[in-house]
């Protein structure tokens, strides 16, 4: 089952990898929209969903949007090269105030999950809370991990995945040999607080990694403190992003178990369905973005 998982693992992030470097931005945006509506099908069956009239309307749900976002964002980066109006950036700039939305959402799943755990398990869920959740939470990560790529580059997308990923396994490895305590034991038995150290330390060793591998000479002009001052908030926005995708997944771990099931499909061998996969994604690509706006492009260039 490990070598399985591994396999699939391996292939799934080189075809992530090469579709983020090779792929234009557009596209890429394709790319993640076709995994994020293959991540809706399985939500409507996580929430019961069974009519396909229902499905559709809330796959339409989410295509419209995308292609509203897309042809604006390019309309408005054409009509502004054309007419040198670098006034028009600003109408593209405030699509990302909505990154406020799906960062406050997680920020309370964090806090109601750590809380509040058996409650969640007993409370009955509205289907239009459900539908609007899954909607706002899939479109807010496709939005936000496409503003990534398109405005920070594929270096950006790639440090995320690499921060991310790196996470994941280091909770798995730390946990199964360090782990005693219990992180959510009402949600996820497996998960422990063990486990979630070793991904904040991986975090850390992520940040420091990026920090040291682009140096601090892109800073000088603006001298060492600054440098340092960067670094740290790097360092702050990685551990805070990989605490973030902890809940993340947990938090789609608490919809499985709402619906009493253990993976959210079988498309993936070892993995289970595609949120089982995107699902620390997810959560963490709002927050992540909105943290890189916050501390400034220039400290990666």
């Amino acid at each position: 089952m490990l070598v399985q998982r591994i396999l699939t693992a391996l292939v799934l992030a080189t075809a992530v990898i090469l579709a983020v470097f090779q792929l234009p931005a557009i596209y890429f945006s394709l790319f993640i929209a076709i995994i994020a509506l293959g991540g809706a099908w399985e939500w409507l069956a996580l929430t019961g969903v069974d009519q396909i009239g229902k499905k559709l309307l809330f796959l339409a749900a989410l295509v419209f949007p995308m292609l509203g976002i897309t042809f604006w964002t390019v309309f408005l980066e054409v009509l502004g090269e054309a007419m040198e109006w670098p006034e028009v950036k600003e109408y593209s700039d405030a699509l990302e105030w909505f990154v406020i939305v799906p960062v406050l959402f997680w920020l309370l799943a964090m806090i109601l999950i750590r809380q509040a755990a058996p409650q969640l398990l007993k409370m009955e869920y509205k289907p239009k809370l459900k539908s609007f959740i899954g909607w706002m939470v899939l479109l807010s990560a496709w939005m936000f991990l496409s503003k990534l790529r398109s405005f920070y580059g594929p270096e950006m997308v790639l440090y995320f995945l690499i921060l991310i990923w790196t996470a994941d396994i280091s909770a798995y490895f730390v946990g199964k040999k360090w782990g005693k305590d219990k992180l959510a034991p009402e949600i996820s038995p497996g998960k422990t607080v063990q486990g979630m150290y070793g991904a904040l330390a991986s975090a850390m060793i992520c940040a420091i990694g990026l920090r040291v591998y682009y140096g601090f000479s892109a800073l000088e002009s603006d001298g060492a403190e600054l440098a340092v001052l960067m670094s740290i908030d790097l360092l702050i926005l990685s551990v805070l992003t990989v605490l973030v995708s902890i809940y993340g997944d947990l938090f789609f771990s608490l919809v499985k178990r709402i619906k009493g099931v253990k993976d959210s499909g079988t498309l993936l061998p070892g993995h289970g369905g595609i949120l089982d996969r995107v699902d620390s994604i997810i959560a963490a690509a709002p927050f992540f973005y909105a943290g890189i706006v916050l501390i400034g492009r220039s400290v990666f260039e």
